[in-house]
This record gives C-alpha cells, structure tokens and sequence, in this order.
C-alpha cells in the first residue's frame, strides 16, 4: 500500500531530504537538537526554496528517563548515557560550524528534581547549553512539522505527538480556512496557538493538551503487573483518564472531515508492521494513512505473539520492543475515542518544527503556492 500524501504537499518543507554536497556555507546551517525522556535525536540541515536538505544526523536511545517515575530524579547511569550521545552531537556541530541552532529538552528535564544539576553538567561535560521548553511550545512544534500532511479535505484535525515522557494532543479546526490554505495554515502557527491578528487565514486552536504520561513512563506505572492482557489493558483505561479535562473529548466527530496525525516512533512502528517491512523504510511510512480497523489488527497481532514474540519482531526492533505496548495503549485510547479512516502517519516531529520555525523567522523559506 503506497502512502497517500495530501495535495499540495510539496509546497512545504520536509523533514529529511536526500543528503546535501558535503561542501556547504555554514553560515546557511541549521540544526535542531531534541532531547527527550527516552532519545536523543538531532538535525543539521540546509533551507533550500520551501524545503530543506538533511546534512547530518543524530538518533539514539539514551533513556534519560529510566526510573524518574519511581524516584523522581535523572538516575547516575542515565546522565552518562545522554552526556556521551550529547559529546557526539557536539562533535557534529563543530565539524558543520553550525552556529544558528536550538538545542531543547522536553518531559523528562521538566519533572525531574535534579535538572539544574544535569543541566550544569551538561554545560560542563559537553560544553553546549540546553533550554527545556514549555509543554505547549513542544505541542506546537510538533503540529507544524506535520503541517505537509495535512489533506486539504481535513476541516478537524488531531494532531497526537506520543513521547517518551508525555503526550501533547493538539485539536485544530480548519472550517473557516479556505481548502487550499489549509496546510499552509498549520504552518504559520509557529508564531503561537492564538494568532488571530494574522492578516491569512489562521487555523483555530480549539484546546491542546500535554499528558504526562508517554511510551517510557505509562510501562513504568504497571511493571508490577505480570500478564500481558492485562497491563495493556490498563495502561489504555489510564490515558483515556487522563484525557477527561481535554475539551474535545468524546467529541462525536463524523469521519467525513477528520483527521488524525499521529507523529512518534509508536506510529511509525505500528504502520511499519501494517506494511510488513522487515527493515524501516521512511519512504514508505511517512504519508502513510490508515484506518482504525487496520490500526487495530496490528495492536492485536502485537499482543497474541507475546513478549517474547514481540522481541523477535524484525518489524519492532530491539530497540522498541520494551516500549510498543505502552505507545500501542496510547494509540488504542486515541481510536476508541475518535475512530477514523484517516490517520496519517508521520516521520517527522520535534527537530523538523524547530528547524522551520528558525528558518521561518529567518525568512530564508520560499512560500510557494500549492
């Protein structure tokens, strides 16, 4: 099944391109580093017209969050394991002499005790400084990094961005913007939630929501429950619970309209098992659309294999095995609450929004008609 991308969606910049010549002007590099609970992944890239070109990369599990539900702080081994990822990024930097970038951290930084510390020792071990920013920049950012999937049908979109830590849902009506200005109205919500002033046409914000429960610490809450069933029948019952002061919950949206996008390596997984790909190919994810039914064939499959099934998953991975059940409890809530024929599944996240928003008010983008 080959993905299904919105019309117009060229227009805008994607999140990885095909590598750039090596020979770049660093004064035109970008990067764009996110920390989370569970990876720390960044992007180096160059705006070329509407888009921009990857120039490198960086993507590794260091699960800074491991045990910060029990304790409450970033444990000894964790900091060593990001601190290490962090001097690679470092590394990275200096070798492209980037010198425009935002460097953030997200969940994991925000609730633990002893951040300023690890912040301290960041600044002192790697020589770099990061900025843990707010829940709802972190919403926002990851609603326009997907603003390229965005159907020019879609009148209300689900923006879900399932972290490690947290899960930022998003709920934008689109009804008042003109079809063809629909993606490109995701986009300018890089200057705030509530932009009303805009002299375009400007998608409406009806509520936003950051959950404090991600793929890392909803496992955490239920590693005392020993069958399989039932843990991730729980963890589902948990996150629907949290959603009950979200205002559009329960909102009998029709699916002639609606739209889910759903940003997070969950997603992706989940899509990449619908596809039966042994090995990961974006290409063929991002963009991807998928129903309900087909969402929850996978869920299903995932769950009569087992534990040790799901570690012998070519199409999971080792390095999400421990954590697609709890991403999956996430995804099963999200469908039980707003079925539709049309979540789109997307590559693309975090790192992507915070390079457009820096090239954006740079002004180094083209806007280019669809």
């Amino acid at each position: 099944m080959a993905p299904k991308r919105p019309y117009g969606a060229g227009a805008f910049p994607k999140a990885v391109e095909p590598l750039a010549p090596a020979k770049v002007d660093p004064a035109q590099l970008y990067a764009a580093l996110d920390l989370g609970t569970n990876s720390c992944r960044m992007l180096i890239a160059q705006p070329k017209g509407s888009q921009f070109h990857v120039i490198d990369s960086f993507s590794k599990s260091v699960q800074l969050g491991a045990g910060l539900e029990q304790t409450g702080r970033l444990s000894r081994a964790s900091i060593s394991r990001t601190i290490q990822a962090l001097k690679v990024c470092r590394k990275k930097l200096e070798k492209h002499d980037v010198k425009r970038m935002r460097l953030v951290a997200t969940e994991a930084c925000r609730r633990a005790h002893n951040s300023r510390e690890f912040m301290r020792a960041v600044r002192r071990e790697v020589g770099i400084d990061l900025e843990i920013i707010k829940p709802e920049e972190e919403a926002r950012l990851a609603v326009i990094s997907c603003a390229p999937l965005v159907s020019t049908k879609t009148e209300q979109l689900l923006v879900v961005d399932i972290g490690g830590g947290s899960t930022e849902l998003v709920w934008i009506d689109l009804s008042s913007v003109p079809r063809i200005e629909r993606p490109r109205a995701i986009m300018r919500l890089h200057r705030g939630f509530h932009n009303a002033d805009s002299p375009f046409p400007h998608a409406k914000v009806v509520d936003w929501i950051s959950v404090p429960l991600g793929v890392a610490t909803l496992k955490d809450q239920f590693q005392d429950v020993d069958d399989d069933s039932a843990r991730f029948a729980l963890m589902s019952w948990l996150f629907e619970e949290k959603l009950a002061d979200f205002a559009p919950y329960a909102n009998d949206a029709c699916r002639e309209g609606f739209q889910i996008i759903g940003t997070s390596g969950t997603v992706t997984t989940v899509a990449a098992s619908h596809l039966g790909l042994r090995r990961y190919d974006r290409n063929k994810v991002d963009g991807l659309r998928m129903t309900s039914e087909q969402i929850d064939r996978v869920i299903r499959d995932y769950l009569d294999l087992g534990p040790e099934g799901r570690r012998r998953d070519p199409r999971i991975g080792r390095d999400r095995q421990e954590l697609i059940m709890s991403g999956a409890a996430i995804l099963q809530a999200l469908l039980r609450i707003w079925p539709t024929d049309r979540l789109s599944v997307a590559d693309r996240g975090l790192r992507e929004g915070l390079l457009y928003a820096q090239m954006s008010m740079d002004g180094v983008l083209e806007e280019t008609v669809p």
